[in-house]
């Protein structure tokens, strides 16, 4: 699945339309940011998070978006069920948000 980008303008209605949600927060200037982008658009075509939208925000001109998770580094991952923040964690090892995402498997 592509990864979607959004932004403050329809941010809520990205997390309203799509059940399970992990989204990547980056900014242009981060360099482990964009070092993993390939990994997240990866792991957005992974069959095993089949039913997982995958969701880029540039933190720096999305301050309303970054709020609803609490961003507090870069890269930072949310995951939300429902439009609910489940949990959130700043890292850029692959590891550490292929955990994230699976709790929204379980």
């Amino acid at each position: 699945m592509a990864v979607i980008v959004a932004t403050d303008s329809d941010f809520d209605n990205v997390l309203n339309s799509n059940q399970n949600v992990v989204v990547k927060y980056y900014a242009d200037w981060c360099g482990s940011c964009r070092l993993f982008s390939p990994k997240f658009k990866r792991m957005s075509d992974d069959e095993a998070f089949a039913n997982i939208a995958f969701v880029d925000v540039n933190a720096e001109t999305s301050p309303e978006a970054r709020k609803v998770a609490g961003v507090t580094n870069l890269p930072f991952f949310a995951i939300f069920k429902g439009g609910k923040l489940v949990d959130t964690v700043a890292a850029s090892k692959e590891e550490a948000v292929r955990d994230l995402i699976t709790k929204l498997t379980v």
